[in-house]
């Protein structure tokens, strides 16, 4: 009886994240078309009209914490997890984990994250945080076999090789400004000598990278909703950059170099 009903909880929250996968395809495809027309309300387009501010250092620290934690819980609490899986599971927890305790601390005099903003990023990181963690512990079943799949092989170096680029992206970005100064410079180095979204691109590259290792609707899901929402963003700071700074380099491109 007992293990019907496991059985049970199981296949229908097969379904359930089958249809949250769905949905934040959805929301990806939304943002993309709001943020045509609306600046994302956080950095240096915060404004007290999305709530009042929250300390960004504490900001990212909290919106970020769930998608830490949720892997973390699920892999203590499950009884037996795959090599696949806790790779993969690894790979989206150290993410995370840089992002929660490494990168918030390392800001330099950034502007408060109005609550709004600080709110949706919170309810997007237990989303996907429950998302990625059930669907790896509970639902993916992966042989062994699959370590050595030219998808997973290629997969895992793409996500390295863009977490090197959003990690050294940010470098770059927190340096610009010397301790105590609050202003805005034009990026040089790395990639950004090609695009003026260096960082976002890094991140797409990484969560695409997940997704072919994974070869799964939530991780494609995930790497779905981070380019639409990131390649926004970056169209939002290019045209930034364009307006703010006449000698800004004309032959960057956004975020894909040489091509957008």
């Amino acid at each position: 009886m007992v293990s019907k009903w496991f059985a049970d909880v199981l296949e229908n929250e097969r379904r359930l994240l089958e249809v949250l996968s769905l949905l934040m395809i959805v929301m990806g495809f939304t943002s993309y078309g709001l943020l045509r027309f609306i600046r994302m309300p956080y950095g240096r387009y915060s404004s007290s009209t999305f709530g009042p501010p929250v300390p960004v250092r504490w900001a990212w620290f909290i919106q970020e914490l769930p998608s830490f934690a949720f892997p973390v819980y699920f892999i203590l609490s499950q009884p037996k997890v795959g090599a696949v899986n806790l790779t993969l599971l690894g790979a989206f927890t150290l993410h995370y984990f840089h992002r929660t305790f490494i990168f918030p601390f390392f800001i330099r005099g950034g502007k408060p994250t109005p609550f709004v903003s600080f709110a949706l990023a919170f309810i997007f990181c237990c989303y996907n945080g429950y998302l990625q963690s059930s669907y790896l512990c509970r639902q993916a079943a992966f042989t062994p076999e699959w370590l050595h799949d030219p998808r997973f092989i290629a997969g895992i170096a793409m996500f390295l090789s863009g977490m090197f680029i959003n990690i050294y992206s940010d470098h770059i970005l927190r340096n610009l400004r010397k301790p105590g100064e609050t202003g805005y410079k034009i990026p040089r180095g790395g990639l950004f000598e090609y695009v003026s979204g260096a960082n976002f691109f890094g991140e797409i590259l990484e969560w695409s990278g997940f997704a072919v290792a994974e070869w799964s609707i939530p991780g494609a899901a995930f790497a779905i909703f981070t380019t639409l929402v990131l390649s926004s963003r970056a169209q939002q700071h290019h045209q930034w950059y364009l307006e703010k700074f006449e000698d800004y380099p004309k032959s960057r491109k956004i975020i894909v170099p040489f091509l957008y």
